[in-house]
């Protein structure tokens, strides 16, 4: 289910700025509290954004499983219900569910028996894992979707920060555990460009470092990420400058000694 929703935000949405371009995108509800207008009273429900992942909106959470399965599998001809639903899909999601029942079982066995405490008393350590464990995927979430995606990120990175802002991407790259990670939040659209070829910039930094996917990506974007005979968009025209600046920027710096 992971893999198909995430096929499907990738087929609905190449453009970062321009959602459901190709399709419904399961993914899009949770961009709606940040560019449900432009008008500056749009930033009244922004810091909602934390408490919606909070919830369970985001990938990993329990109300976007209950969206996607509400729309996945497509209905068949005349809406009929999907030929693989009760054979596959059916299935599978029990099974899953009752693996993820366990678990949580487990934890409060952990926090009741294991530390000595009442059967009935397990409810408290579930609680405190559980609201950490949404703390995590919240904050994980939202620099993976509501920064990548907003106009004002990418707005930002076509001004070249890494040069403006040292300091901030240092920081940033060490917070998320080094600077291949950091290649994430600063290439989503190469990703978004053909994401079964190149997969995550993190993991291709790992074998082949940081700076080599760095510099390879610069080049992507400074060739153009499609072909299109289309007017320019939004998100085009920040690609565009921003490659100029660092291509620039690299030219400047002359060849490595």
């Amino acid at each position: 289910d992971v893999i198909m929703e995430h096929n499907r935000h990738h087929n609905s949405t190449f453009d970062l700025l321009n959602h459901c371009e190709f399709g419904w995108d399961p993914a899009n509800w949770l961009y709606t509290l940040q560019e449900w207008t432009f008008e500056w009273y749009g930033w009244l429900t922004v810091p909602l954004i934390p408490l919606w992942h909070f919830i369970g909106a985001h990938d990993n959470g329990g109300i976007f499983a209950i969206l996607w399965w509400s729309q996945f599998p497509d209905g068949g001809p005349g809406g009929k219900c999907d030929k693989g639903f009760w054979n596959k899909w059916f299935p599978m999601r029990l099974k899953h569910n009752m693996f993820v029942l366990f678990l949580w079982a487990c934890v409060w066995l952990l926090g009741s028996l294991g530390l000595g405490r009442p059967l009935g008393e397990g409810w408290r350590f579930v609680l405190w894992v559980s609201c950490f464990v949404r703390i995590g995927f919240s904050l994980s979430w939202m620099f993976i979707a509501n920064f990548n995606h907003s106009h004002l990120w990418n707005e930002f990175l076509a001004t070249d920060p890494d040069r403006t802002w040292p300091k901030l991407h240092a920081t940033m790259a060490t917070l998320l555990g080094g600077r291949h990670r950091w290649n994430e939040m600063l290439f989503h659209d190469v990703h978004h460009m053909c994401p079964g070829r190149i997969g995550a910039m993190s993991q291709r930094g790992r074998f082949h470092g940081w700076e080599k996917v760095h510099d390879a990506c610069v080049e992507i974007l400074a060739r153009g990420l499609w072909i299109t005979d289309d007017e320019e968009t939004v998100m085009d025209k920040h690609r565009r400058k921003r490659s100029l600046v660092l291509r620039a920027r690299k030219a400047s710096a002359g060849p490595a000694s």
